[in-house]
């Protein structure tokens, strides 16, 4: 055999092995992870789906309101039961509402909902399998991307805001025994909640961590302090996404500060150690062309600016997501993850920033995890 005709045979059989993994399909497929490349297989997964037509998901039970009992009864007088009856629930100031109690084992595959009010003061939780602390505790509007409480258009893979208010979450979230999900009312005004949650039950593959999701801000950040996005992060599981909402309060650029991934023992120095906030949100200096903040929102990424007009302006305010999907930052033990505040000051020198920032962390861990940290009362989560 000539030389050819060896690297030709090298060539075809690593196009064979490239082809192969690319098209292969995972030998356990039970409807949980779906996608085009496994769309065309049959499951025994059975989907379901939550919303205020049909509180139980139960097979058989959509569109039974009657009128004596439906949010939208006025509207639907001359139609009656099944003419949209109850499509909306409203929650008292103060009030907690379970949108979901589901007995597993299955997941959940896509979440939507269209809140009235304050998406600061509206709370979502879940609970996994039992447990009596929530492993998701985020104000509505950052768990969506949208922590400053005004609409902006998003087109990601785990996330997208359309119009005029419609939130909507892709995250995949197994669980084995049992989900609950619910939404806390902060506010002094009472709250109403369009929602859906689809859902598939199935059996779940023995590695199948947990979705976990944790809300913080600090509002100033103290001067020379480092702010913290996640920490205290005990066991097995792999980052898959941050959420900033980022207040400045000075004039200039804010963005100088480096991410920084502390994982499995990790001291005074982390794994991993980014270059800059705009590098760490797939964007570059500055986020900026032709003089003037650009907004983008990409799959896997995105970055908006929020008024007033004008580059370099103090109290602007910005939102970015950064989803690991295709690059999920893996941990055996441990794991804490911070963000640093830089501007510049004369004589080209870093300025640390006391700038307002609010952060949503998304990971998949074994349980149990540790408790999170209080959530802060109602003053403190508030945007001013």
């Amino acid at each position: 055999m000539n030389l050819k005709s060896i690297i030709m045979k090298k060539l075809t059989s690593l196009l064979s092995m490239v082809c192969c993994s690319v098209l292969a399909l995972p030998q356990d497929f039970n409807g949980l992870n779906v996608n085009l490349n496994n769309l065309y297989r049959l499951s025994n997964a059975r989907t379901r789906s939550i919303s205020p037509e049909n509180f139980t998901g139960e097979k058989g039970k959509g569109g039974m309101a009657t009128l004596e009992e439906g949010s939208a009864s006025r509207a639907a007088r001359e139609l009656g039961q099944g003419w949209k009856v109850n499509p909306y629930i409203h929650i008292e100031p103060s009030a907690t509402f379970t949108l979901a109690e589901i007995e597993g084992p299955g997941a959940i595959q896509q979440i939507w909902m269209t809140p009235s009010g304050n998406w600061r003061f509206s709370i979502l939780r879940i609970y996994w399998d039992g447990e009596e602390q929530p492993s998701v505790e985020v104000p509505l509007g950052d768990f969506f991307a949208a922590g400053w409480g005004k609409y902006k258009q998003i087109s990601s893979l785990a996330v997208c805001v359309n119009p005029g208010s419609a939130l909507n979450c892709y995250w995949v979230m197994p669980f084995r025994s049992k989900c609950r999900i619910t939404v806390e009312n902060l506010d002094e005004n009472r709250m109403t909640l369009y929602y859906q949650i689809n859902y598939t039950l199935t059996d779940v593959p023995g590695d199948a961590a947990y979705f976990h999701a944790q809300f913080r801000r600090q509002n100033p950040l103290p001067y020379k302090e480092v702010y913290t996005i996640l920490d205290n992060i005990k066991g097995k599981g792999h980052y898959v996404g941050t959420y900033l909402a980022w207040g400045s309060n000075n004039t200039g650029w804010w963005g100088e500060g480096e991410i920084k991934f502390f994982m499995d023992g990790d001291g005074e120095f982390p794994t991993i150690c980014g270059t800059g906030t705009e590098d760490y949100f797939c964007g570059s200096y500055g986020f900026t062309s032709e003089g003037e903040y650009k907004d983008y929102t990409t799959p896997y990424a995105g970055f908006h600016v929020f008024q007033p007009d004008g580059l370099w302006q103090s109290q602007t305010r910005f939102g970015m997501y950064r989803w690991h999907l295709s690059d999920p930052v893996r941990f055996e033990d441990d794991l804490k993850v911070t963000i640093q505040a830089l501007g510049w000051r004369s004589g080209g020198r870093y300025l640390p920033l006391q700038d307002d920032i609010s952060s949503v962390a998304f990971w998949y861990q074994k349980e149990p995890h540790k408790i999170f940290p209080k959530l802060l009362s109602k003053d403190k989560l508030e945007i001013n």
